[in-house]
């Protein structure tokens, strides 16, 4: 395996771990509603970080994006909105079916349309399979659905261990939305996948291969902020428990501590696409459709460990966390096999 499979490799597990940990930050916050908070973070997430590195990297952005056809930061913006959709229905898919059950269904979805559906639509999906590592990279997908299927059961016999419950469960409308947030969250493979012109501009300018694809992050990111911050502000304005006013009016220190811990947690969660951005630049291109996978699965599998460093499982017993550490070595084991796919 060349060192450039084992550097994309590496940096997709240092964004999806940026992304398991994101919410952390989160949970210091106090006296704030959930709608507040998260859209303080997004704005550190989906408008702060993205404008601020591409404002680094390009010294002239009106001329930059001149060149850029119009379609392009359709595409992108629409691509964003459906990834912003698909990070709402994620929540919701967490409320209907619990933690452990949502996670594995969502993200497993996710995983397998994000992952499949770019070279399904493209045509490209018998040649890919036929492919010097095309089978291999398949048989890689393969196995870490297998893992992601066995950390959710070790979620369930956590919950059954712990007598948890999910007040809403709802195991029909949970599904669905878990469907939806599979092929909606996709939404940023798909606008990475739109961002040639960008890209192209990028490498023109000499701006390092690592990077090349972060101008385009303003554009996706700006399209699922305009979904996340439209369902907060009709969250906000529907709910008559939310008051904005009353979430301001904390005390001074209180509002700079609630201020730097969503800070925190808007940039960790931005830093799991900066990293995705280095991990896409060092996959070969012929088999880029893997990205996605590669950071679903180090989702699954860095959840999984900062779970067990937070004490989460616990009390359970031995048997479910043996559950959990078997279905994390698949994962990993699934991640080596795309790995020696790639580099076939």
């Amino acid at each position: 395996m060349n060192m450039s499979v084992v550097a994309g490799i590496g940096w997709h597990l240092v964004g999806a771990a940026s992304a398991a940990a994101f919410y952390a930050p989160y949970k210091k916050v106090k006296g704030w509603s959930w709608e507040l908070m998260w859209s303080i973070g997004g704005l550190f997430s989906w408008v702060i970080m993205p404008w601020l590195v591409t404002a680094m990297l390009v010294p002239n952005l009106s001329e930059f994006y001149a060149n850029v056809p119009m379609s392009t930061f359709a595409m992108l913006i629409f691509c964003g909105a459906m990834w912003g959709i698909g990070n709402i229905t994620y929540g919701l898919t967490m409320r209907y079916l619990g933690l452990s059950m949502g996670i594995g269904i969502a993200i497993g979805l996710n995983l397998a349309v994000g992952t499949l559906l770019p070279p399904i639509l493209k045509g490209e999906l018998g040649a890919l399979i036929s492919s010097a590592g095309g089978s291999l990279t398949m048989i890689g997908i393969a196995i870490a659905l297998v893992g992601i299927a066995i950390v959710t059961y070790a979620g369930n016999e956590k919950e059954k261990a712990m007598g948890e419950k999910v007040e809403e469960f709802d195991l029909k409308k949970g599904v669905t939305l878990a469907i939806v947030c599979g092929i909606f969250s996709a939404g940023f493979a798909f606008g990475l996948d739109a961002s040639g012109p960008i890209r192209e501009q990028s490498e023109l300018l000499g701006i390092n291969y690592l990077y090349v694809a972060m101008p385009a992050y303003g554009f996706i990111m700006g399209g699922g902020a305009l979904v996340n911050f439209a369902f907060c502000l009709y969250n906000i304005f529907s709910n008559k428990e939310i008051s904005v006013r009353r979430d301001l009016s904390l005390a001074k220190g209180l509002m700079i501590r609630n201020l730097l811990f969503t800070a925190m947690g808007g940039i960790m969660w931005y830093l799991q696409f900066f990293f995705y951005g280095w991990g896409e630049a060092s996959v070969p291109e012929h088999l880029g459709y893997i990205n996605w996978m590669l950071h679903m699965s180090g989702y699954v599998l860095f959840g999984g460990v900062i779970g067990l460093i937070m004490a989460e499982w616990k009390g359970v017993g031995t048997r479910p966390v043996r559950i959990l550490v078997f279905g994390l070595l698949v994962i990993t084991a699934a991640a080596n096999v795309v790995g020696m796919g790639m580099a076939a």
